[in-house]
């Protein structure tokens, strides 16, 4: 008896607590409008749609740096060419810029002269061998915190046929590296948590602001070690917050109007770099083809040598003149063609030089097309001039200005 009252008690709670499920007509009624937010369990939301949560970063990519040796007189030896290494070094880092976009896992993704830029992440990248056959490239990430999320080398060989297939024309023979990096990048953002992101960005704006007044934002951070940890933050409603965000706007405008600068720079390279890579590639396989030959022939003549040297000694001790006469001449035509072997070795070496000489040729005759390009300002308050990073420093003073006359208040802008 006890058991079916209880029962009964329970079923009755039940169609209570659902809001008179059953109506009238007896038919169920749906429980309708939105939940409250205590019955979701977030860590199933992140896990039913990984990243829907999550803060896009705002990505940095400085010009590469181009890997040249200290020493000038170096760049021969290295293979290198200084001024079609300054050229890939804008390159790389829009090839860089471009295969993070296609993760879709970033905001906004500029490449900039430096990184004195204003970004949630920077990647930062060397260039350690382009030839045109090899690729090797240094990636190092940090956070506007400082702290490091990535230290690795990236490398992609070029394929033997890559460019005597028809289907690779218009690719890049590069791009491979440069997807290998953002993927990795993206497998370092996945391990960070949403918490995690959107207190950088909290950051980012910190030290923005602290560029214009270090005194109202520096007491939100702390130093220590070379990396900065976020300690609090403005009142949403801080005027002094707010004016920064509002010329941050402006910087971030400016910024992306030089993106086309380096974008029009990598298109210009297009047809001459790659036809440097597919020349570069073809010099590189004949070079190391020449080298084997030579070497064969090389070990050839030794042998023969060699070969008349025994003959010699052979004739010599032989008892007969007929013996010593044969061994003498056997001699003489060994040594004669060995030493010819020589001769066509040290030719082929000299083709060798000839193919290391070309490809200097080709990146020589590439320099002039590489010119780095003026940015023209197009606001007529902020005449820039000269280089991408000439202007970006003079756009910083601008701005500067701009935060000095708003916060005078009889100054209108």
């Amino acid at each position: 008896m006890f058991f079916r009252k209880a029962i009964s008690v329970i079923v009755a709670g039940t169609m209570f607590l659902t809001g008179c499920a059953v109506g009238s007509g007896g038919s169920a009624k749906p429980v309708v409008g939105p939940a409250v937010s205590s019955s979701y369990d977030k860590k199933e939301i992140e896990e039913a749609a990984p990243g829907i949560e999550k803060a896009k970063l705002d990505i940095i990519v400085p010009i590469f740096d181009p890997g040249l040796p200290d020493d000038p007189e170096d760049y021969k030896d290295a293979g290198i060419w200084p001024e079609l290494r300054r050229a890939e070094a804008s390159r790389f880092a829009y090839k860089m810029k471009l295969a993070l976009e296609e993760t879709g896992a970033f905001g906004a993704v500029r490449v900039m002269p430096d990184s004195s830029a204003t970004g949630d992440l920077y990647v930062v990248g060397k260039i350690n061998e382009s030839n045109g056959e090899d690729v090797d490239i240094d990636i190092n990430v940090y956070d506007i915190s400082g702290k490091e999320w990535l230290d690795k080398s990236f490398d992609h060989e070029v394929e033997a046929d890559f460019y005597s297939n028809i289907r690779n024309k218009g690719k890049d023979a590069y791009a491979p590296v440069f997807k290998q990096a953002a993927e990795k990048i993206v497998e370092e953002l996945n391990d960070h948590k949403t918490e995690q992101l959107s207190q950088l960005q909290s950051l980012t704006d910190l030290r923005f602001g602290a560029n214009f007044s270090e005194q109202a934002f520096a007491p939100y951070m702390q130093e220590k070690g070379g990396k900065i940890t976020l300690v609090g933050y403005p009142d949403e409603n801080d005027s002094m917050l707010a004016r920064v965000k509002a010329i941050r706007v402006r910087d971030q405008m400016f910024t992306d109007r030089m993106q086309p600068h380096y974008e029009q720079f990598s298109q210009k390279m297009d047809e001459s770099y790659a036809l440097w890579q597919k020349q570069s590639f073809e010099e590189l396989q004949a070079a190391h083809e020449a080298k084997m030959e030579a070497i064969g022939k090389a070990a050839a003549g030794v042998g023969l040598i060699a070969l008349g040297v025994l003959s010699a000694i052979a004739g010599g001790s032989s008892n007969s003149r007929g013996g010593s006469v044969a061994g003498t001449t056997g001699a003489i035509v060994a040594g004669q063609v060995g030493m010819g072997m020589l001769g066509d070795s040290v030719k082929m070496n000299e083709e060798s030089k000839f193919h290391r000489d070309a490809l200097e040729e080709l990146g020589q005759s590439i320099e002039g097309e590489m010119a780095p390009q003026v940015v023209q300002h197009e606001e007529k308050t902020a005449e820039l001039t000269g280089s991408a990073k000439e202007q970006f420093s003079e756009w910083r003073v601008f701005l500067k200005t701009i935060f000095e006359q708003e916060a005078t208040p009889d100054v209108q802008l």
